[in-house]
């Protein structure tokens, strides 16, 4: 079947051949009218073709030729007849009706009762091949449907994905049914039943055999999505949700795998955008870092507030020239503003002279500094690299915001900061010491805003896990009972943006992360819902915490000695007083320390000394 639709024949003349079969129809359903009234001449009647019957047949057949074309009966896939076809079918045969009564009453042809029986025939048969196009393109499709699958949602949604999975060779399954909540047992919906609730989809499953489950509802709420999508978790199918967006008009619904963020019942973002609107609409703002997932995301979230320009600035030519080339798209399309000027330019914040002339050069009103070496491991081994890039580099980004008249700077910091046991965390908390401690005559105001780990950045264990069940396994977690706060990435970025308006006197702000995960559980999770079972088909192993690794990290004890601001999901901490002489004394040593020997262990205890003697961390103790 797949081979006819691409061929030329039936490419470049397909409307031809349906016009063709249907004319051919409409001829033998007259012919065979014709003959049925004389009896098929079985009783020794001579047919006369007369040149009236000729004239007539003649008119018929254009007749039926323009009526088609009016209502376009020529341009309907007969693999997707349905009822919008039936109707334009039946509007064309009543309407040769009608035109074929008034021309037999005036040319006195044939009987009124012979021109409706032959239109009626025509139609039935003009229809039944359709239909039985239509069926034994499905039969042919549904051969090889060996493999069962479950939709859960009987409503549109279900409705919708039963159709996709039938339609075409893209999803090769055999429906079993539906689950449902709210429709009964043994309800049809599109000629499957409803075989039970979301609570029996474990017995379903068994019974059915089941290897696929698609979940598609088109409204629900979180909490009732993660209910089900957790009962999934306990079946060994492979499970896939369908998406509905209102944004794509191309792709209004997508089927994915099931995202580990489904699986979180993370809080909703209540941005107050007319507060965000305030500090970014018509300003020029900037991002470093800004190919980076977060650096990224930010991006895109500003972009909705209509700035006058976004800097991007990184290091990475080619993650700064793909967002460039996304927003170029989105602008063609008008997703967003044309009138925004896009800038990309490749900046080390490592060299300080081209930030404070990059400052000099474009005057951004509002700064958000996400550029950072983040991986843990990597920084243990070259703790170095990290102080020059996440210590220096960002003082060189203040340095220059407060000289060159930045009003905002919000600076991206880790729960890693607090009480950190590794270089990566020592460095972000150094940074936040010097945020707080810079002496400014100017308007600039400063903060620094502290969360987990984020979902599907680069590096982190979500895409590692993906990829190592791809791979067959085994799937590692460092520790069996190691736990992690997680939150999605545009969750980050939006209160990253709220945060940014409470910014005044150099606060460091701390997002509320919901409950830590224990990555076992989320690595066992993944697996099932891939179609496979843990430890049986993929394996788990445990292979020991890295170098600098905490097994919990101290985020909620954080948010116990903050304050609540206007947002649930946003708190802030009491600004300390830091003299700024006292963190330069520290930035001296800890620049001798990196260029006077490359020894890791001298340089990690060394950092780690200069944050231990820092205010917060004397307060901590001292309670």
């Amino acid at each position: 079947m797949e081979t006819l639709y691409q061929t030329r024949l039936y490419q470049n003349y397909r409307s031809v051949l349906i016009v063709v079969i249907d004319l051919l129809i409409v001829f033998a359903s007259y012919v065979f009218t014709f003959f049925m009234d004389n009896n098929f001449f079985l009783d020794g009647k001579i047919l006369h073709i007369t040149h009236l019957i000729l004239y007539g047949m003649l008119f018929l057949l254009l007749l039926h030729l323009v009526v088609g074309l009016v209502f376009s009966t020529q341009k309907a896939l007969w693999t997707y007849t349905g009822p919008q076809d039936i109707v334009r079918t039946g509007l064309s045969s009543l309407t040769c009706t009608v035109i074929m009564l008034i021309f037999t009453q005036t040319m006195h042809l044939f009987h009124p009762s012979l021109i409706i029986i032959s239109e009626v025939i025509a139609f039935l048969l003009q229809l039944g091949v359709r239909l039985g196009y239509r069926y034994l393109h499905q039969y042919l499709l549904n051969v090889d449907r060996s493999e069962k699958a479950l939709v859960i949602g009987a409503g549109n949604g279900g409705y919708i994905m039963v159709n996709e999975i039938y339609r075409g060779s893209r999803y090769p399954y055999n429906v079993v049914g539906y689950l449902d909540d709210f429709k009964p047992k043994g309800t049809l919906v599109g000629g499957k039943k409803v075989l039970g609730t979301t609570e029996e989809v474990k017995e379903i499953v068994e019974k059915y055999d089941v290897k696929n489950i698609f979940i598609a509802i088109s409204k629900i709420d979180k909490e009732n999505k993660q209910r089900i999508i957790e009962r999934c978790a306990e079946t060994p199918c492979i499970t896939k949700i369908m998406r509905f967006s209102l944004e794509n008009d191309k792709e209004p619904i997508r089927v994915d795998e099931i995202q580990i963020e489904d699986l979180l019942n993370r809080h909703t973002v209540d941005l107050k955008n007319e507060e965000i609107g305030m500090y970014l609409s018509d300003q020029v703002v900037c991002v470093t870092g800004a190919g980076g997932s977060i650096g990224s995301e930010l991006c895109r979230q500003i972009v909705q507030f209509q700035p006058k320009k976004l800097i991007m600035i990184d290091i990475n030519e080619n993650t700064l020239y793909m967002l460039k080339q996304e927003f170029m798209r989105k602008m063609r399309n008008g997703s967003i503003s044309p009138n925004i000027e896009l800038i990309s330019l490749i900046i080390s914040i490592r060299e300080r002279e081209e930030m404070f002339k990059f400052m000099e050069q474009y005057h951004p009103d509002v700064l958000f500094h996400a550029a950072a070496h983040k991986h843990v491991p990597l920084m243990e081994d070259r703790p170095m690299e990290a102080i020059r890039n996440n210590v220096f580099g960002t003082k060189n980004v203040i340095d220059a915001c407060i000289q060159g008249g930045v009003k905002r700077l919000i600076m991206i910091s880790t729960d890693k900061a607090v009480n950190p046991t590794n270089v990566m965390g020592a460095t972000k908390r150094m940074t936040e010491l010097i945020l707080q401690s810079r002496e400014h005559s100017g308007e600039i105001k400063m903060a620094a805003v502290r969360f987990g780990n984020v979902l599907g950045s680069d590096g982190s264990v979500i895409p590692i896990f993906k990829e190592q069940i791809k791979q067959g396994g085994p799937v590692t977690v460092t520790d069996y009972n190691i736990q992690r706060y997680f939150m999605t990435i545009p969750e980050a970025a939006q209160l990253v943006l709220q945060a940014g308006y409470y910014a005044s006197q150099q606060e460091i702000f701390v997002l509320d992360m919901g409950k830590p995960v224990k990555i076992l559980d989320l690595a066992e999770k993944m697996i099932r819902l891939s179609g496979f079972k843990p430890y049986e088909e993929i394996a788990i192993q445990e292979i020991g915490l890295r170098p600098g690794e905490k097994m919990f990290e101290e985020l909620a004890l954080e948010i116990e000695q903050c304050h609540r601001t206007d947002n649930k999901l946003i708190f802030v901490h009491d600004r300390l007083e830091i003299p700024q002489q006292e963190i330069d004394q520290k930035l001296e040593v800890l620049k001798k320390t990196i260029e006077n020997t490359d020894d890791i262990a001298t340089i990690k205890s060394v950092l780690l000394d200069l944050i231990k003697d820092d205010p917060a961390y004397r307060n901590q103790k001292n309670r």
